[in-house]
């Protein structure tokens, strides 16, 4: 049940922020230039996702043996959280600016009035580019990030469901988009999936190698303290310095 609850919510988190930061992007685009192209860009990269979902992954997962699978996905794992959390770490101690997608919105928009506009009736291949680049970066990370988590002790389940809940809160907040932006602890929330991902990280990538967790599941609670304990240690620290 803790993995469970703590893979729901890691891909929850994880896939939500990486969404917001795409859904700035395309809505950027999208209000900045003709709505259309916006979309076609981002619908162009979302086919690339599925298709690399659907016929890149269940070819490797089918061809790697489980433990040298989870010390791959283990890895991975642990470098996507401790990037996560070593920035999140930065924005708590004020070393970095606060992650903000509405300023990232902002700017966009900014970057997009800056352009020539297309001539009528002719495709608008800048906003598709910069909409579809979008969608697709931050797309990688979200496929990644389910996949990996999806190769849990409780399988794809929670992770699907979690990132599920992300896409539906995403989208409620594209209808208002202003708001609910500028009111979301985004650093907050980055570092706590940096503190997920990096615990699941250290979990997978033990099982991986033969370790046996004193408590099977409930270890990810106390690498989880753990890694809170010394990321606290570290903003302390900075903060200070």
């Amino acid at each position: 049940m803790t993995a469970f609850v703590l893979t729901l919510l890691g891909a929850a988190l994880a896939v939500g922020l990486e969404l917001l930061e795409a859904m700035a992007i395309v809505l950027a685009v999208g209000t900045t230039r003709r709505p259309r192209d916006a979309v076609i860009g981002a619908a162009g990269a979302v086919v690339v996702l599925a298709v690399a979902v659907v016929v890149v992954g269940p070819l490797v997962l089918a061809r790697i043996p489980l433990e040298p699978l989870q010390v791959v996905i283990g890895t991975a794992l642990l470098l996507f959280g401790l990037e996560w959390l070593r920035k999140g770490v930065l924005r708590l101690a004020g070393a970095r600016a606060p992650s903000n997608s509405l300023q990232e919105y902002l700017d966009e928009r900014e970057a997009m009035e800056a352009l020539p506009p297309p001539a009528p009736g002719e495709p608008d291949w800048p906003a598709r580019i910069v909409a579809g680049k979008g969608v697709l970066l931050e797309g990688l990370e979200v496929v990644l990030i389910v996949a990996a988590l999806g190769a849990g002790p409780e399988g794809l389940a929670p992770a699907v469901t979690g990132a599920g809940v992300a896409v539906v809160a995403v989208v409620a907040l594209g209808f208002t988009l202003h708001r609910p932006l500028a009111r979301l602890p985004e650093s907050h929330l980055k570092y706590a999936v940096g503190i997920v991902l990096s615990c699941f990280g250290v979990f997978f990538l033990g099982e991986g190698l033969g370790a046996e967790w004193p408590g099977g599941d409930i270890a990810l609670l106390y690498l989880a303290a753990v890694f809170v304990a010394a990321s606290q240690v570290q903003v302390a620290r900075i903060a200070t310095a």
